[in-house]
């Protein structure tokens, strides 16, 4: 059922010409150089260190390596991230 839902939003999203992110809430993610990240649509940090980041999604989760992490901003479904990235990888359900 839940597959069904999901294609009738995106079938929704392409006809009103709507960004797919913010319809089906799935995460945004922007790369910015290997020192900063942004991720909306997100549902919150699982687990935060220095070289190591959790971010929970609708879908699974994201989890961030690298180091000398930071939060440069955080505010409601938007997160930025500073520091040195090395790796974005998805933990799917």
């Amino acid at each position: 059922m839940e597959d069904k839902i999901s294609k009738i939003k995106e079938g929704f999203a392409d006809k009103l010409d709507m960004p797919r992110d913010v319809v089906l809430n799935i995460p945004k993610i922007i790369v910015v150089g290997k020192e900063e990240i942004t991720i909306e649509n997100h549902q919150g940090i699982l687990k935060f260190n220095d070289d190591f980041i959790r971010i929970k999604c609708n879908f699974g989760n994201i989890v961030i390596k690298g180091c000398n992490f930071e939060i440069l901003f955080i505010s409601g479904k938007t997160i930025i991230l500073g520091g040195k990235l090395k790796s974005v990888e998805y933990e799917g359900d």
